[in-house]
């Protein structure tokens, strides 16, 4: 099955009282959205979110037997599954796209790997973005508190920073510089009552065939804006109070972006073996991996890999570069995985000779 034949799905995330639910009820009510099923994750002995989304029941499937974050997630498996079925059967309305909203508490990248690695639904689906929720009021206080918080932002796509009309503009300033910090290329809004246009949250990532190669330029474009922003990471320390507020958590949880360019074209099979060989070493740390790559032999079809921890997604060829610049283009957002390492393991893995290598620190 194809790109094309696969269902797209878009992970909505966010901390506990960020305004998930609120962002759902209004996008479920949008023309856009028809045709959308929505899968809602509850914690807890009592479901209650989804009484709480306006919607007709059969846009609607509730796992409510815990959080989707654990290391058991035969539910969503189970779930997704059926729905391709019955769709297949035409037992339920016809949709074309699904959105899982999880918990509060979950962290998103186990739902990915499942979306990725689930023999009973890895061809029928394909993951199109993850959108974070982050609220403008609680966001500095919950990311210094809590870790899942700060890996909801690494991951994201595009982050919705919600209740920004109860925010004072500083706070809310503070707020941005640590979100530009945590993860400097997702594209952020400003959301009041959960008013949102799903333009800024469907199709997310990199893997829409109608509209790949603009998705291509946007997320490199935002990559090279994040390069030329001196926000945190490695280098930067924090004296004093004044700094406590920024992005401190970040470093603390270790978690970080960077990308790399690459001036001449990689072996196909050598590429491999590296992305093999991190996997291996630092899977577990790879939270999101995306590159283009100058495939060598292959000058005008460029090839597009994603991957969460560790696993990547079968390499998608591009029928053409998205822009002029013909450069492997590497964006990493990592927990505690140093560039130097990627760098190091790029040159005796990959082939690529260090000249080569610029470095484009986000």
């Amino acid at each position: 099955m194809g790109t094309a034949d696969q269902i797209p799905v878009t992970v909505l995330t966010g901390f506990l009282g960020s305004g998930k639910t609120t962002v759902l009820n209004h996008l479920l009510r949008q023309p856009e959205l028809n045709g959308v099923v929505a899968i809602i994750n509850e914690f807890g002995e009592v479901a209650l979110d989804h009484l709480l989304v306006e919607s007709s029941e059969d846009r609607l499937a509730l796992l409510d037997n815990g959080c989707i974050c654990c290391s058991v997630r035969e539910d969503l498996i189970e779930t997704l599954a059926d729905l391709a079925s019955r769709r297949a059967d035409g037992t339920i309305p016809p949709f074309h796209r699904v959105l899982v909203e999880t918990t509060g508490l979950a962290d998103p990248v186990p739902v990915l790997h499942t979306l990725m690695t689930a023999s009973d639904i890895v061809g029928r689906y394909r993951i199109d973005g993850v959108v974070a929720t982050v609220d403008a009021v609680n966001g500095t206080h919950t990311l210094a508190a809590h870790s899942e918080a700060v890996r909801q932002i690494a991951v994201a796509d595009r982050l919705l920073v919600t209740k920004t009309d109860l925010a004072a503009d500083d706070a809310l300033a503070r707020l941005d510089a640590q979100l530009a910090a945590i993860n400097p290329v997702a594209t952020r809004s400003h959301v009041r009552n959960g008013i949102v246009d799903p333009a800024k949250v469907l199709d997310a990532g990199l893997f829409d065939p109608a509209a790949r190669s603009a998705d291509v330029v946007r997320w490199f474009d935002l990559a090279a804006q994040a390069a030329n922003t001196p926000h945190h990471h490695g280098d930067h320390h924090c004296d004093g109070e004044a700094c406590s507020h920024h992005s401190h958590h970040a470093h603390d949880t270790g978690v970080s972006s960077y990308s790399l360019i690459i001036d001449e074209p990689i072996q196909r099979e050598a590429f491999a073996r590296w992305l093999d060989y991190v996997a291996a070493l630092r899977g577990e740390d790879l939270l999101r991996f995306k590159a283009i790559v100058h495939v060598a032999g292959q000058p005008d079809a460029p090839m597009v890999v994603h991957g969460v921890q560790h696993v990547f997604h079968p390499p998608i060829a591009l029928a053409g570069w998205p822009s002029a610049d013909r450069r492997s283009r590497l964006v990493f957002i990592v927990r505690g995985i140093p560039r130097q390492i990627i760098e190091n393991t790029l040159c005796k893995f990959a082939a690529v000779s260090r000249a080569a290598i610029q470095r484009s620190a986000a």
